[in-house]
């Protein structure tokens, strides 16, 4: 089993250093909910299927991630404060090479 380390700025503007598995499948929404980084119900609200940006988040480090997918850049289309680095976190799976990531939670639209 490898975990990576992951920083995570949540909505509050706290910054957590995580451990994220590798060998899990796993994507960052879902270490986000595992953390309890966000309140329950306000991220991963789709159940991560691109279908509602809950899971936004702003990419600080300058890591080569996978390209988006036409649902995640559809769904951003959509989406409130969006930025040049924004991704979903339920698109973005867990990897080793992921090592050192540091995002930051968009905020939460009502």
């Amino acid at each position: 089993m490898t975990d990576i380390k992951i920083k995570i700025t949540d909505r509050d503007g706290v910054l957590h250093e995580v451990d994220a598995p590798t060998d899990m499948n796993m994507n960052l929404m879902e270490v986000v909910r595992s953390y309890e980084l966000a309140p329950e119900g306000t991220i991963g609200i789709c159940g991560g299927m691109a279908m509602c940006a809950s899971c936004q988040c702003y990419v600080k480090s300058d890591h080569d991630l996978p390209e988006k997918s036409d649902d995640e850049e559809a769904m951003l289309a959509e989406a409130f404060n969006v930025r040049e680095n924004s991704r979903l976190g339920c698109q973005l799976h867990i990897s080793e090479d992921m090592d050192g990531l540091e995002v930051e939670l968009a905020p939460e639209e009502l």
